[in-house]
């Protein structure tokens, strides 16, 4: 069974995203063991261009404490897949025998390149911007939805 590890910035504070998480979290059980780290936001009072790198580069360092295997960076500038591409790529890791995928998802300002150079993998899912919180919802319901597509499941459409 492959281990899924989502390393992301700040606390999830919005009761309806928990509970979103927690559902796919719950349906994920049977396919991989899935872990959540939240690693500490960064105070920025003042969002000038010099103390959003010093932004980045602290939560990247936090970031990088908790990678582990195959690593995935949530990137606008990465490469948008399809879900079944994102399928076939975590089955391909998994035949491959990695055993642990770590997919990261930066804070409000995004991610440090510290962290995007350490990454194996930088994907995008389009070009609309989303808030960081909602990533972490939509990335758990295409976890789950790469593993029902591996399992040939009617899930996924």
């Amino acid at each position: 069974m492959i281990n899924v590890r989502i390393v992301c910035v700040g606390k999830l504070k919005e009761k309806y995203l928990k509970e979103g998480i927690d559902e796919y979290l719950k349906r994920l059980q049977r396919f991989c063991k899935i872990e959540i780290i939240e690693v500490a936001e960064e105070l920025c009072l003042d969002p000038s261009p010099a103390n959003l790198i010093k932004v980045k580069s602290a939560e990247g360092e936090r970031i990088i404490k908790n990678l582990k295997g195959y690593c995935i960076s949530l990137d606008l500038k990465g490469q948008m897949l399809s879900s079944e591409e994102l399928s076939a790529k975590i089955s391909s890791l998994k035949s491959d025998g990695v055993s642990t995928v770590s997919f990261v998802i930066g804070g409000s300002y995004g991610l440090d390149k510290s962290v995007t150079s350490k990454c194996d993998m930088s994907i995008c899912f389009g070009k609309f911007t989303y808030p960081h919180q909602l990533m972490r919802l939509m990335l758990t319901e295409q976890i789950y939805r790469c593993f029902m597509i591996e399992e040939g499941s009617a899930y996924h459409k």
